[in-house]
């Protein structure tokens, strides 16, 4: 049941898929908490208030226009955030400072302001306005001190990343190689640390972190975190275990998946899906296509308008390939992944390795076929193949031969059961930590603690 009186929460998401889905999550969980919730968002990408109506929504100008697209590629994704950051700030600050005057009228104090991390610029805005701002890093722990660690990783020489060193281990990080932490080729070296010294600076000013993540995942991180970050840190993830699936995704989410995945095996189906911003070659869509064809199991393909750079959707695809593959598989536009990863039927998942992914798999105790593309999925990546050993790294050239013995390796072999084995164990221990006595549990009381005491 929700409390009563405890103050407004504004949270302002980033205009990402992944980044909005883990906001609006912890809105639900605030709000569970008897905190009344306003919700700051650029118009690009604009979440659907309809779907959240005990929420109140704000939209600002961002200097975008109505059908701009976001680039796959890591460079473009940094200059595109540095330019949300440079032209809301303003606009942000104006409908803040409306928002905790109107609050005050109503009687409904604001207790704090949540912003994505990569959100930098509103520290200012905050502090200009006495507001505190607790940060939501939508990655998890292992790979938010990578990142921070970058110029660091450049003065010691380790980046840019040289051939003669990939496969060893860093020493500073252990459970990581050179070329997991090489999150991306910065075209413009400066620029890019500039932009991580900034992030890590207005962290480190700001009231607090939360993180969708739970203690007993990266135990082994958070003296690290601590470190790093001398201010309070909650994990209280997974935050889409909280409640039953809802969707705020951008895109329609086709269930014909969920009838079809019903007249499928118990763990048969390959799910593949490699998220809402990544694209793909063309040649490298077709060899995705032969290796899912030559593995013989049934799969469900997202291929997401824009998957594949220069193509409108299947159109590639080779004369009579659907026809071959028959009812051993669907493909979508876009699948409602929750309820595909929680389905008896779903065997494995082919992923990007973002975090929201690796973690909606993890808990549904869903193996994992790896393809990260930059970033945060590398280092996920190399916790799922590695660290959990609970998936399989596709590291090397996209190749149908490579991706019918990765399928092969989880689906039909001895490997692939250790692997399930495996899984269900992080499965029951994620399950702990959210029930009463359990870290995430625990973590959440003191989150609510702390906004109180504000």
């Amino acid at each position: 049941m929700k409390l009563k009186g405890r103050g407004s929460v504004m949270l302002f998401p980033l205009p990402f898929q992944g980044h909005i889905n883990p906001m609006l999550q912890l809105a639900n969980i605030l709000h569970e908490r008897g905190f009344s919730i306003s919700i700051i968002h650029t118009r690009f990408n604009s979440p659907n208030p309809l779907n959240y109506p005990l929420f109140r929504f704000y939209p600002i100008p961002d200097g975008l226009s109505e059908n701009h697209v976001i680039s796959s590629d890591p460079n473009r994704i940094v200059a595109f955030v540095k330019f949300l950051n440079s032209n809301c700030q303003t606009p942000f600050r104006v409908c803040l400072a409306k928002l905790i005057s109107t609050s005050l009228e109503d009687e409904d104090p604001t207790a704090c302001l949540v912003t994505d991390a990569l959100w930098y610029s509103t520290q200012a805005v905050a502090d200009d306005l006495k507001l505190p701002r607790i940060v939501l890093r939508t990655s998890n722990v292992s790979s938010f001190i990578v990142l921070s660690s970058m110029s660091l990783l450049f003065e010691k020489g380790y980046l840019p990343l040289q051939d003669s060193v990939v496969e060893m281990e860093v020493p500073e990080l252990p459970q990581f190689r050179f070329k997991d932490i090489a999150m991306l080729e910065a075209s413009d070296r400066e620029s890019f640390l500039q932009f991580i010294e900034i992030l890590v600076q207005e962290t480190k000013a700001s009231s607090g972190i939360i993180l969708n993540s739970c203690e007993d995942l990266e135990q082994e991180f958070l003296s690290k975190l601590s470190l790093l970050f001398p201010i309070p840190v909650f994990l209280i993830g997974p935050f889409h275990k909280y409640f039953p699936a809802s969707s705020s995704s951008l895109l329609p989410q086709d269930r014909t998946c969920i009838s079809w995945l019903d007249k499928q095996q118990p763990n048969s189906v390959i799910y593949v899906s490699f998220g809402s911003v990544a694209a793909i070659e063309e040649a490298d869509f077709l060899e995705v296509a032969w290796g899912l064809a030559n593995s013989m199991q049934p799969f469900l393909w997202v291929v997401r308008p824009g998957l594949v750079q220069g193509s409108e959707w299947l159109e590639i695809l080779p004369n009579g390939y659907l026809e071959m593959v028959g009812e051993r598989t669907h493909i979508v536009k876009w699948a409602p992944q929750q309820e595909v990863l929680a389905h008896p039927s779903t065997g494995a998942f082919w992923t990007h390795c973002g975090w929201n992914s690796t973690l909606e798999s993890l808990c549904e105790g869903v193996p994992m076929i790896c393809q990260p593309s930059f970033g945060d999925q590398k280092t996920d990546s190399r916790f799922v193949s590695h660290v959990w050993r609970v998936g399989v790294h596709l590291e090397f050239k996209i190749e149908r031969g490579e991706i019918e013995r990765a399928i092969r390796r989880l689906m039909v072999e001895p490997e692939g059961q250790e692997m399930r084995e495996r899984i269900k164990l992080i499965k029951d221990k994620i399950n702990l930590c959210l029930k009463p006595g359990g870290s995430s549990y625990k973590s959440l009381d003191n989150l609510v603690s702390y906004i109180l005491s504000m």
